[in-house]
């Protein structure tokens, strides 16, 4: 294999050699008969055998020599500005296909390569930052998915496992079942939240555009909750404007309603208030979703859209963490606004800005 190799190297470089000698053969050739013609029209010299013949010989070995210079310095040239850098970025390529995404290339000095590698090399690290983010949004999700699964299916066999006793008593069995029930319901809302987030953020879903009464819609989404509140004794604070219509997907944003207000339920004790507002500028109709709930800090806030998010594990078993990251991307493929807004121990309002018209190139 080595052998191999350096008969190719050798094969290149006189391939290279046999190039730049004819170039300069001929180049000198051409110029010399042309000096040499004027030189003996105006001297009127007349040549010999002898004197061409000697003129002949310098010129062949000053040809030699220059070629064998042309070929060292473009040889050099072509190490420090081509196969250097081809070979760092080569060396990269295959740790990235190892699955090392921390790999990054230096940029070359200007005066060392062709500024076009050192776009290829800009190009290079974005993609390598690229697949570092998702090979670690890819684990991260992976641990996610294991660990919610994991709690339901526990709870499921031990359940199921209490089920088997002889001696069990009906309430106890209703109770058992009941918990098998919640686990796999669960379960399955998991499922469909994470085949919905997937969709969206592969853009398997187009949204649908029409105008509709947007507090309309908030309405009938707040009612749906009506037994929650009235069980839990929470007042409800509503301030909807009339006649905010919008031009969006009703049933993409169906989604935003369900969760915001899910989880304002879910957070807010017992005789606390849950606040649902809607106002209209030109542009954008504004929504606020806010409850008197346990509240949250600043670091929570920040990472609260995040997959599989939950900074209240006392309410975990509540939910899967994937609600807010389906309303953030739903949001997103509205072009609109969600922010946060929360004070530990006071309560949390979510702000929605939804524009009014879309253009129609949104997908």
């Amino acid at each position: 294999m080595r052998k191999n190799e350096r008969t190719k190297k050798v094969l290149k470089a006189t391939n290279q050699y046999m190039v730049f000698f004819l170039l300069v053969a001929f180049v000198i050739t051409c110029c010399m008969t042309l000096f040499v013609t004027v030189l003996s029209d105006s001297l009127r010299v007349e040549l010999t055998k002898e004197t061409v013949s000697s003129a002949a010989k310098v010129t062949f070995w000053n040809v030699l020599f220059i070629s064998l210079i042309f070929t060292t310095i473009d040889k050099l040239r072509r190490r420090h500005t081509v196969e250097l850098p081809a070979k760092r970025i080569g060396e990269a390529a295959e740790k990235i296909i190892k699955g090392d995404f921390s790999v990054r290339i230096e940029r070359q000095s200007r005066f060392a390569t062709d500024e076009s590698f050192n776009k290829i090399i800009d190009c290079f690290n974005n993609m390598a930052q690229e697949l570092s983010g998702v090979e670690t949004l890819r684990s991260d999700f992976i641990a996610n998915v294991s660990h919610e699964l994991k709690t339901p299916l526990s709870v499921m066999q031990n359940y199921g496992t209490l089920l088997q006793s002889p001696d069990i008593s009906d309430e106890k069995r209703i109770e058992y079942a009941k918990g098998i029930t919640d686990a796999s319901r669960r379960l399955s809302d998991m499922m469909t939240n994470i085949l919905k987030l997937n969709r969206l953020e592969n853009q398997k879903i187009y949204p649908d555009f029409k105008e509709f009464d947007l507090g309309e819609q908030i309405c009938s989404s707040l009612l749906q909750y009506e037994n929650v509140w009235e069980k839990k004794g929470v007042q409800i604070e509503t301030d909807i404007a009339d006649d905010v219509t919008v031009t969006a997907d009703a049933e993409l944003l169906s989604l935003v309603w369900n969760n915001l207000f899910s989880n304002a339920f879910k957070f807010t004790e017992p005789g606390g208030t849950v606040g649902v507002s809607l106002s209209a500028t030109d542009n954008h109709a504004v929504i606020k979703v806010s409850d008197t709930g346990c509240g949250m800090s600043r670091d929570v806030g920040e990472r609260i859209f995040e997959k599989f998010y939950q900074g209240d594990t006392s309410h975990s078993s509540q939910g899967n963490g994937l609600g807010l990251a389906l309303v953030k991307r739903v949001i997103d493929i509205m072009h609109g606004e969600i922010s946060v807004e929360s004070t530990v121990g006071q309560g949390t309002t979510f702000t929605v800005k939804i524009r009014r018209q879309q253009s129609g190139d949104i997908k």
